[in-house]
């Protein structure tokens, strides 16, 4: 897999975007690490870094202020699709969200905008089931201490 170019497929609301100003950092079979500045002016952040897992549904971000603070890390589930042929990588954005703060405390989001899009069949059965399962492979390693496996990829490259 040769990814050059990465868009953003939004459920709710629906939208596919290409993250063109994303600088691919690495890649391999498993993951892809990116990093970006926010696509519209924010005040709580300017900018992060991401680490795709490609085979685990999750899409890890490190979350920065403008004075280069970690905000916190925002984790995705998601699916991935590959075009070969062009090289793109578009990822949907399941709806559930895992935030993870520097105090280690965590919270996790959007589940309402989950049943929501599952109510109105924006969603397959097979999306659910999978971002469910996803959702727990990540829970899990929270609760048992082992985020920082998910943490390392990005620790690793100094981002």
């Amino acid at each position: 897999m040769n990814i050059s170019k990465i868009y953003r497929k939004r459920i709710i609301p629906a939208e596919c975007i290409l993250l063109k100003d994303d600088i691919i950092l690495a890649q391999d079979g498993e993951t892809l690490i990116t990093k970006w500045n926010t696509l519209n002016p924010k005040t709580a952040f300017s900018h992060g870094c991401s680490c795709f897992y490609l085979t685990e549904g999750i899409k890890v971000s490190k979350i920065y202020r403008s004075d280069n603070s970690l905000l916190y890390w925002y984790c995705d589930i998601v699916e991935y699709s590959y075009d070969e042929e062009d090289g793109a990588m578009t990822f949907t954005d399941l709806l559930a969200d895992v935030i993870i703060y520097p105090d280690g405390h965590f919270k996790v989001v959007d589940l309402d905008e989950l049943a929501e899009a599952m109510e109105k069949n924006l969603i397959t059965e097979k999306q659910m089931i999978s971002c469910l399962r996803s959702l727990n492979h990540l829970l899990s390693l929270v609760y048992r201490d082992k985020f920082d496996r998910i943490q390392n990829k990005l620790d690793s490259l100094g981002l």
